[in-house]
């Protein structure tokens, strides 16, 4: 059988998936039409997670498991769009690394709206003019990123769920030289996590930050002699070459991003659960905050202590473990904790997402 015939065939299946995607769409459209009678709630998560689970425990090859998970976001991002489109808002512009993570969480079908600061992310979810809000909260280099886990003090969001991207950065300019390039724009953090990389290869260029990599890029696109560190996307979106890839300092350089909403999440199985806490000023006062975890046998992933802006040497602490609010033993925890505390806020129980090799 000749590559001719191979064709053929690939061309025949093609029209057998474009007739199945449609006939799925015919039925979501129906889906949409009950829920609406019903006053049912038109996007359910947990559903879109178990879908994706379930084809990917289910594939046997040779088609990449990894790749299940991105072509069926695309597919029910767009059969969700059929009944109505998803609002997402998030910390932008438009490529940055945040912009990023909403694509690969909810598809390019989603309706993407672009904010300046974090606080307006949390303010635009607030008034429900957007469904979720994803912001950034935390870089295996820089650590977390404060206004945010500050922002949880005030709000009644909860956390719905959480986007690792690994960050990968790219030195982008116009005409693609190295040799002219004469400054290097982008966002502090962003330098920072290629600093050894640039001291090692852009001695003497003057580096200068700006408020995004997105704002980099646009500048760079404007000035020949100016260069930018930003993603692949941004490279893209303002007609950039890059000069060099990845240039970050650390191979493993992921950032964690937040969804923000106003519904909780039911138990997917393999959730995370994120509180915040206010202790008493007393001896042993932290060990008595952690005890029941320990002895509840509750595996804690991150904690994290801010200054209260309430009161003078007084702090928040933030706390990410294993397990939903629904389990026994995260509910008979957390009553115990809440005994011990001045205050105690659950932000939210949601399904955790593993942390995947580098590629």
């Amino acid at each position: 059988m000749g590559i001719k015939e191979f064709r053929r065939q690939i061309d025949t299946i093609d029209s057998q998936i474009l007739e199945l995607l449609n006939r799925r769409a015919e039925i979501v459209v129906r889906v949409g039409e009950e829920k609406a009678k019903g006053n049912v709630a038109y996007h359910s998560p947990q559903r879109e997670g178990e879908i994706i689970d379930r084809l990917t425990g289910e594939n046997q090859g040779p088609f990449p498991t990894r790749a299940i998970k991105a072509v069926y976001r695309e597919i029910l991002s767009a059969c969700l769009s059929l009944e109505q489109p998803l609002k997402v808002a998030y910390l932008g512009p438009q490529a940055t690394f945040t912009h990023m993570a909403c694509m690969k969480q909810f598809g390019l079908l989603a309706e993407y709206i672009s904010l300046r600061g974090i606080g307006e992310v949390f303010a635009e979810v607030e008034k429900g003019k957007a469904d979720y809000g994803v912001v950034p909260v935390e870089n295996s280099t820089e650590g977390v990123v404060s206004h945010t886990l500050d922002l949880f003090v005030d709000s009644d969001l909860k956390i719905c769920g959480e986007i690792l991207m690994e960050v990968s950065h790219h030195l982008l300019s116009k005409p693609g030289e190295k040799s002219r390039i004469q400054a290097i724009h982008s966002h502090p953090h962003a330098i920072a996590q290629s600093r050894k990389w640039l001291e090692a290869n852009m001695a003497g260029v003057a580096i200068r930050d700006v408020p995004s990599t997105a704002a980099a890029a646009e500048l760079a696109a404007r000035d020949e002699t100016a260069a930018a560190i930003a993603s692949e996307l941004a490279s893209r979106l303002y007609d950039l070459k890059v000069v060099a890839s990845r240039i970050e300092d650390s191979p493993y350089n992921f950032t964690r991003f937040l969804i923000i909403g106003q519904a909780a999440c039911p138990p997917s199985g393999q959730d995370k659960t994120s509180i915040l806490f206010t202790i008493r000023d007393r001896v042993g006062a932290l060990y008595r905050m952690l005890a029941p975890f320990a002895h509840h046998e509750i595996n804690l992933t991150k904690i994290e202590s801010r200054p209260s802006r309430y009161r003078v040497w007084e702090y928040i602490f933030y706390v990410d473990f294993e397990g939903h609010t629904n389990d026994p033993s995260v509910t008979a925890a957390l009553e115990a904790l809440r005994d011990e505390c001045l205050f105690l806020k659950v932000l939210g129980s949601y399904p955790k997402e593993p942390l995947r090799a580098k590629s």
